[in-house]
């Protein structure tokens, strides 16, 4: 691995953004990058959206929402959307990628970081429990709350 960091989701990133592979079996909890990338600047204030890169390779995408606002506290500080190509999974970029979301939620003041995850065997639970996410809830659709506190 080489030296990651976060980069603005661009015109010159997004295609490489788009075209992220899964895992088989992944595809189920994972909407496509391109609705996530057109949906995250609908509220260009309270939308952060980065790609994770590795050198100069898109490994990674990550969509955070900051909203102290949001009347559901689920939705104030949470992670949208984060997807490590197939053959980068278990490197440390989805990690590395949460890390920094969450830096970017202390810095605007917020204490906690939620994400919502479909429950199933490929489904990301299990990720974000091994990084810190603790379970607090479900959705009214049965889709599982996490928090970690930062």
């Amino acid at each position: 691995m080489g030296s990651l960091r976060l980069e603005e989701l661009s015109a010159k990133t997004i295609v490489a953004a788009n075209g992220l592979t899964l895992r088989p079996g992944q595809e189920q909890f994972v909407t496509p990058v391109s609705y996530s990338a057109a949906d995250a600047y609908v509220n260009p204030t309270t939308t952060w959206a980065r790609v994770v890169l590795d050198g100069d390779d898109v490994v990674g995408f990550i969509r955070g929402n900051f909203d102290a606002e949001n009347p559901k506290p689920e939705f104030r500080s949470c992670i949208w959307r984060i997807n490590v190509d197939a053959t980068a999974q278990g490197r440390g970029i989805g990690k590395f990628a949460v890390h920094e979301l969450a830096e970017e939620a202390r810095q605007r003041g917020f204490h906690t970081v939620t994400v919502i995850w479909e429950t199933g065997d490929d489904g990301p639970g299990e990720f974000f429990r091994r990084i810190g996410f603790v379970e607090t809830g479900e959705t009214e659709y049965g889709e599982k709350i996490g928090s970690l506190t930062i």
